[in-house]
């Protein structure tokens, strides 16, 4: 397999840098991960924006606690803002339990406004919460917009792994330079012993980011704390201080920083599987 014929990407105004957030498969956490990376990215400094493209599982509006009604001005949407992050999702234009029932052309068109026809303003991040694997949504944004770089999240389990290393070639068969992958729920720490489980298996994450030749970018807990302020729409790294339950966010956030920094110097090394 060879990477596709390169496109013609425009970039978004005024932002300086699309970090998409994808995953091969659903349930590792990947919006968890994308709310906690934009605040934490804020609070280091940066001005983020938060764009939910999952349209099928909007679940930023609930984790970041707003069901505000975007205001449109003209042929422009205003973004919420909260916690410092500028947010759009579908869950602010179609809330509730209604699902969503549209075809791809469909759905290009609402992913094209979104990143195209929000007033995101100066934004040194824009992140992408991507919907799972790596279907007609995800291929539509990242082959029209010029995407800086790319982040994925998996558990340690060989069936998130498997599907983990297809998002990467997806990614780099577009030609999205990869930031890294991040292991969610790698661990849990046992109340009162403190003692650490494996429950999803040991050292995936980091072993298969080794093999494809990408960053790994590190190891988040399965963590009681953050899906609670995911449900409860105050995300741990909203909280003062160094918080335990925030500092791995903040660190991820430090790391991504650098990233981005990092490959805009030397320029995307992998090379796509066989």
């Amino acid at each position: 397999m060879h990477p596709q014929q390169e496109l013609p990407k425009a970039p978004i105004a005024g932002v300086k840098n699309l970090v998409a957030v994808g995953s091969g498969k659903g349930g590792v956490g990947k919006t968890t991960v994308s709310v906690n990376l934009s605040i934490a990215l804020a609070r280091l400094g940066r001005k983020v924006g938060l764009l939910d493209a999952d349209v099928y599982g909007p679940n930023v509006p609930t984790m970041m606690g707003t069901r505000e009604n975007p205001v449109g001005n003209a042929d422009r949407i205003r973004p919420i803002e909260k916690f410092g992050v500028k947010l759009m999702s579908m869950g602010f234009l179609s809330p509730g339990d209604k699902p969503l029932v549209w075809r791809g052309p469909m759905l290009h068109n609402v992913i094209q406004q979104f990143l195209r026809n929000v007033e995101w303003g100066d934004l040194d991040y824009l992140i992408i919460d991507l919907p799972p694997g790596t279907g007609d949504v995800s291929l539509s944004l990242v082959q029209n917009a010029l995407i800086s770089g790319a982040i994925v999240v998996t558990t340690p389990s060989d069936v998130s792994l498997e599907d983990a290393r297809k998002a990467v070639n997806m990614f780099v068969q577009v030609r999205v330079p990869i930031l890294g992958m991040v292991e969610n729920m790698s661990y849990l720490i046992a109340p009162g012993s403190g003692e650490r489980i494996d429950v999803f298996g040991q050292g995936g994450g980091k072993k298969t980011a080794e093999q494809m030749n990408i960053p790994f970018l590190g190891e988040l807990a399965l963590d009681p704390d953050v899906r609670i302020g995911g449900d409860s729409g105050a995300p741990v790294t909203t909280r003062a201080g160094e918080d335990k339950h925030a500092v791995p966010f903040l660190e991820l956030a430090k790391r991504v920083d650098h990233a981005v920094g990092a490959l805009k110097q030397t320029g995307p090394t992998v090379t796509i599987e066989d």
